[in-house]
């Protein structure tokens, strides 16, 4: 009988197990998760400091025994190391698990910043819902709370504090808000819009030192202190794959993957925030730590395992990585699709309405659109989405988008319709 072992409880982890379970009803699946609850979403972690569900709503499956219905066997502890040889991981709790297949889908972990003071009491990273106890605990009704980061994670947990009635302060070392997600003209009119809504924001800036006390004091590199109740780490996440060293499993940022999800050891898989997958748009490998990525690269996985324990061909590809991320900040919707920063040789069309609000920003190579931002320009996400993804090959409307980018629904209904492309568009447009 076939053991499959998945590390990491996680959505990629849980949709994992369970599309092995639907494929290989008798077959053995261990999956094993580092935090004591129920697997959990960590996207869900915001709506929770928000009030909008308690902790049985992050729960991935709200069963209680959805996993032994299944017979899931969950393990809590943490890999420490992978022996690829005798193909057995060693476990911090002291168990050593045999595998025939392996799936590391162990996810990210925070990047703790070198800073003076980041034990003092009052200092917390938003990642577990440990985390979040503490922080619901400290982020009360005008509450001062500092937040060093304004990428992704941190303006949606941003958001979920300004819910919460704080008076809210954000300090990022880039020169902009989100940015890896967004050029200086988005960044800069994200920042605007939260520093109307009342939220003090320090770009440019690094925390330098934090002092313990009631409050606490921040001392910040523009010479500024600030005193706050609360300081939230939110300076973005790395794979958590360190217990794979030396195990001879190729990793670069992430672990490294080919199109069946499988290391460069047989048998071994990887899936989610610490898997690097190759990325059709922007023709390389990338670590994309979103849920919808780490979702389609489980199912693959998943069935590739099964495929493996029976000595078969592998069943499934990932057709690609997607490279999307569409941010609510205080309201202000934005969106970034591929190489939103443009390529070697490309053109750039961009319009921005600073008094409406609106900005849209196209990043061409050739005849196709690689990648865009856009601010407050909700109506044309699903498009953007298409004709990225889809690789669509635009002709003379290239050179329209150019004069006027907003003609992007045009250019998809004359190009990608009639070249059978991707059509999530349509999709959106239904919505």
């Amino acid at each position: 009988m076939t053991h499959h072992l998945i590390l990491g409880a996680g959505p990629a982890g849980v949709i994992a197990a369970e599309t092995i379970r639907k494929h290989a009803p008798t077959d053995t699946i261990t999956v094993v998760g580092d935090e004591r609850e129920p697997p959990y979403s960590r996207m869900a972690i915001p709506y929770l400091l928000m009030g909008n569900v308690d902790e049985r709503g992050t729960y991935l499956r709200k069963g209680a025994s959805h996993y032994a219905d299944l017979a899931i066997n969950l393990v809590h502890a943490r890999a420490k190391q992978l022996d690829t040889g005798a193909r057995t991981v060693a476990l911090d709790n002291g168990q050593t698990l045999k595998f025939d297949t392996l799936l590391i889908a162990t996810g990210s972990s925070p990047v703790r910043p070198p800073i003076p003071g980041m034990d003092c009491a009052g200092v917390h990273p938003c990642w577990t819902l440990a985390d979040a106890r503490a922080i619901m605990s400290l982020a009360t009704k005008g509450a001062r709370v500092l937040q060093m980061g304004a990428g992704f994670i941190g303006c949606i947990i941003m958001e979920a504090l300004a819910a919460r009635g704080v008076q809210l302060s954000v300090v990022e070392m880039g020169d902009r808000m989100v940015p890896r997600m967004m050029g200086p003209t988005a960044g800069g009119m994200i920042r605007d819009w939260c520093e109307a809504k009342g939220v003090q924001v320090f770009t440019g800036t690094r925390v330098e030192a934090i002092s313990a006390g009631s409050p606490l004091s921040v001392r910040l590199s523009n010479g500024q202190t600030v005193a706050a109740d609360l300081v939230i780490s939110a300076t973005g996440v790395k794979p958590a794959i360190g217990f794979l060293e030396n195990s001879g499993v190729t990793c670069l940022m992430g672990v490294l993957t080919d199109e069946h999800l499988q290391t460069n050891v047989p048998g071994i898989y990887a899936a989610g925030d610490c898997a690097e997958a190759f990325d059709k748009v922007s023709g390389k490998t990338i670590v994309s730590a979103i849920q919808p990525n780490a979702a389609e690269q489980a199912r693959v996985a998943a069935l590739n395992m099964v495929a493996f324990g029976k000595g078969a061909a592998p069943l499934a590809e990932l057709k690609g990585v997607t490279q999307i991320n569409v941010l609510d900040t205080l309201g202000l919707i934005s969106a970034s699709f591929g190489d939103w920063a443009g390529v070697a040789g490309g053109e750039h069309a961009e319009l921005t309405d600073r008094q409406g609000g609106r900005h849209l920003s196209l990043q061409f190579k050739d005849d196709v659109l690689v990648g865009c931002n856009s601010v407050g320009w909700t109506e044309h996400v699903g498009v953007m989405r298409g004709l990225v993804e889809g690789q669509v090959k635009l002709g003379e409307w290239k050179d329209r988008l150019m004069q006027d980018p907003t003609q992007l629904m045009h250019a998809y209904l004359a190009s990608a319709q009639g070249q059978g492309a991707w059509s999530g568009a349509d999709d959106a447009r239904r919505r």
